[in-house]
């Protein structure tokens, strides 16, 4: 690939997310939207947490998978190499007063994730299969006016959404998880890659049904044994955590000092970092959870909105902060590494060498799971773009990518997707602006009646 063409995916990239265009609007949409519903994330966070974790389902919905494994399929594809890697590169680059503003993006996101699945649900359609078929491409032809913007808008995000799915939903996690078990371990990237397509293959075939009762288990599994190891640092280091917690306020609204390996960091950087991050981790605006919430069983649009906003919590409140956490209490943030060799840096520092493997299993679990959730968001979007006849023939081409992108480098596409991703939010949050006016009166109804 010419050095040329990868400049300018770069450059594209870095405006896509840089600080003039997605991370302000991302930020205002869902500041915006957050009023306009009163801080519903606030107001109803622990009924919503009842509702998603300990209900589960509703009875006599319509729908394909449950209230709870539509939650885990997009939990599956949003908790991944953005809480390992993502908070240890928050942290490294804007010093611990990032985690504060990947929280603060997690809290606006929420009211962004409640208004996205809210139209997901209100707008789908059952497919020729007889399966539920919604998302932003069809909130956005369906509702938004006039109708030739709206399918203009649609057909948008079905593109940027069917490519991302098999760049960052897919090829870079292989990728990215080949890499990590060959330093690791030593095993070979075209082992891991076959490994993880005969896996995928084994859920992605059976369709939505197949991976909700797969995520449905494996996601809660893979986050619990997370936390648990992220935990267990803490507690060995408990006594630094209310430093840690003063450092993390402190340093939100001031900057931090260069300290150790730290070269230091200032107020700007600690909100740059720490937003880009909290959106990449929690993707709240993209609108590529929505997809899932339109597979729920339910009869309600708003309640399945309630469900699906905990996701934001789970993924970046809860999460996220484990590995910030783990990362401060053993000061390993002072060193001067960076990414994923900084988060195994913590764990090994509290758990030993098993800490190392503790990080390296759960990249791997966190990309798996990645790979699957992308993939029927990708398989959605074709849906929408050629019908249903196209979707066996992509989950097969879909799962071929899964090896071809263990043993293949991937830098350009990396960028590419990088940017596709990025760019689904655009027609997205226009969506969200135009249809603030039917969430709202949709979720006052549902309130009113209940």
């Amino acid at each position: 690939m010419s050095s040329s063409l990868m400049d300018l995916v770069s450059a594209a990239s870095s405006f896509v997310w840089g600080p003039y265009l997605l991370i302000p609007l991302l930020l205002l949409t869902g500041f915006y939207l957050t009023v306009r519903l009163r801080g519903i994330q606030f107001t109803q966070l622990w009924g919503s947490l009842y509702m998603a974790l300990i209900v589960r389902k509703e009875k006599d919905g319509e729908g394909d998978i449950s209230h709870f494994q539509a939650l885990m399929t997009a939990l599956a594809a949003t908790v991944g190499t953005g809480n390992i890697v993502g908070v240890a590169t928050a942290i490294a680059l804007g010093g611990p007063g990032a985690l504060f503003w990947m929280w603060m993006t997690g809290l606006v996101g929420m009211a962004t994730k409640f208004s996205e699945a809210l139209l997901s649900v209100k707008f789908r359609t059952t497919d020729e299969n007889g399966e539920q078929a919604g998302g932003p491409m069809y909130y956005l032809a369906n509702g938004v006016k006039p109708a030739g913007l709206g399918k203009l808008l649609g057909v948008l995000f079905a593109l940027f959404a069917a490519v991302a799915a098999f760049g960052i939903g897919n090829m870079v996690q292989s990728n990215s998880v080949a890499a990590g078990l060959n330093d690791a371990f030593g095993v070979p990237n075209w082992i891991t890659g076959l490994v993880m397509a005969v896996a995928a293959g084994a859920v992605i075939l059976g369709g939505i049904k197949s991976i909700g009762r797969f995520t449905g288990v494996f996601v809660p599994v893979m986050i619990v044994l997370y936390m648990i190891g992220g935990g267990l640092v803490i507690l060995m280091n408990i006594d630094k955590l209310p430093g840690a917690i003063q450092l993390v306020f402190s340093s939100a609204f001031s900057g931090t000092a260069a300290a150790g390996g730290f070269a230091g960091a200032a107020l700007a950087q600690a909100i740059r970092f720490g937003v880009a991050r909290g959106i990449f981790s929690n993707e709240s605006g993209l609108g590529s959870a929505g997809i899932a919430a339109a597979a729920a069983q339910t009869r309600e649009p708003t309640r399945q909105a309630l469900v699906s906003m905990t996701q934001t919590f789970i993924d970046t409140i809860v999460v996220c902060s484990f590995t910030g956490f783990a990362i401060l209490c053993t000061g390993v943030w002072e060193t001067g590494l960076n990414g994923a060799p900084l988060t195994q840096a913590a764990f090994r520092a509290g758990l030993g060498d098993f800490g190392s493997w503790v990080v390296s299993i759960g990249l791997t679990m966190f990309a798996f799971s990645t790979v699957l959730g992308w993939s029927y968001y990708g398989e959605k979007s074709i849906e929408f773009l050629v019908g249903t006849k196209a979707i066996l023939p992509y989950r097969l081409v879909f799962v071929i990518a899964v090896f071809f992108g263990a043993i293949r480098s991937l830098d350009f596409v990396w960028g590419v997707s990088d940017v596709m991703n990025g760019l689904m939010a655009l027609p997205n949050l226009v969506g969200l602006l135009l249809l603030s006016g039917v969430i709202v009166a949709e979720t006052r109804g549902y309130f009113s009646r209940n």
